[in-house]
């Protein structure tokens, strides 16, 4: 932790300049009241920059990127933009050049929000799920043969490495070990269908759980893990899982929380000198742009999770109580258009609860 956070911005495309701009709103009033001052560079990257000039991420803005601690995005998506070019050319790039291995999603039920599950509480949804990041499905190994004929062959090919898997597993342990509530790591995979790559992360995680006999371990098929994680969300603590399943399981836990709307991620280089970037997990919302009713709170949940990793434990927990007492309190809804304020007044008041 230093007197000044620097950090790179990238509102990017819809609505992510809006709820970007009340999470950096918050960033600086929480800055001032705990003593340190923030210093961030917004960078022009997204679907509208593309369009214009064929550009995803140039070399230098890539290297502008290396000299910050943390970066804060706001969204990447535009309907005039194929699918797939923005996501691979701009956040997987991000994710693999950084080598930001760990995906961090904490999936809590905030006081006030409403989940579709009946009768569970806030005390009932509170887990993490630790995704590995940069290998299985998203490595982009594979190709075409005889494509656009009726003798077309396509493969994707799932990578797995003992590095990988053994530094993911251990950073979830330490984490499960730090946040030391029941201790308990379950490792979500599909051992009995997936019985390469699988079987080296269960010998994997064997092997390193070996290293941490205070944690209880566990395992799930990917399946058994949805239906459980609707049935009794209350048994996990810490989920350990791959990057193609974790993709899909924490969409499934974002609503689970109330939605996309309050839901916030991390893509995290732990290592010394590693970039880190932080993000609310719901998209673009093209249809919300420039309407100022898009709901900031994930946005602001993800300023905490950044303030967090860069040391300011202070004020990130500072960032959470407000935001529970906001959503516990004054939110009518989590719902665009229907929380009862605006974005810019959700942002407000979350400073004003600080």
């Amino acid at each position: 932790m230093t007197s000044v956070l620097k950090l790179a911005v990238i509102g990017g495309d819809g609505t992510g300049p809006e709820v970007t701009a009340e999470g950096m709103k918050v960033l600086r009033a929480v800055a001032k009241k705990e003593g340190f001052s923030v210093e961030a560079t917004e960078l022009d990257l997204g679907g509208e920059r593309y369009l214009k000039t064929g550009e995803i991420l140039p070399d230098s803005e890539l290297e502008a990127l290396r000299g910050f601690h943390s970066i804060l995005l706001g969204a990447i998506g535009h309907p005039d933009v194929a699918p797939g070019i923005l996501e691979r050319g701009l956040l997987l790039k991000l994710r693999f050049v950084f080598d930001q291995y760990i995906n961090l999603r904490p999936v809590k039920l905030f006081p006030g929000v409403e989940t579709p599950l009946k009768n569970k509480t806030t005390e009932d949804i509170d887990f993490v799920v630790i995704r590995e990041n940069t290998e299985d499905m998203y490595g982009g190994v594979g190709g075409f043969m005889h494509k656009g004929t009726p003798l077309e062959v396509a493969t994707q090919t799932a990578i797995y490495t003992r590095a990988g898997c053994e530094r993911w597993l251990r950073w979830s342990f330490e984490f499960t070990r730090k946040r030391n509530k029941r201790k308990q790591l379950t490792l979500v995979g599909k051992t009995n269908v997936l019985t390469y790559g699988h079987d080296l992360i269960w010998r994997t995680f064997q092997d390193v759980a070996k290293e941490y006999p205070d944690i209880t371990t566990d395992y799930n098929h990917v399946d058994a893990c949805c239906m459980w994680m609707i049935k009794n969300p209350e048994y996990y603590d810490v989920i350990a899982t791959t990057n193609m399943f974790g993709d899909i399981i924490t969409d499934l836990a974002g609503i689970l929380q109330g939605g996309m709307g309050v839901a916030a991620g991390g893509n995290i280089n732990p290592e010394p000198g590693g970039v880190s970037m932080f993000e609310p997990m719901g998209g673009s919302a093209p249809k919300y742009t420039g309407k100022n009713i898009i709901n900031p709170i994930a946005t602001i949940s993800a300023v905490a999770m950044l303030l967090e990793n860069a040391g300011y434990q202070s004020a990130a927990d500072r960032v959470t109580k407000a935001i529970m007492h906001v959503t516990g309190t004054k939110m009518k809804s989590q719902s665009a258009g229907k929380m009862g304020y605006s974005t810019t007044e959700i942002g407000d008041i979350v400073c004003d609860s600080l």
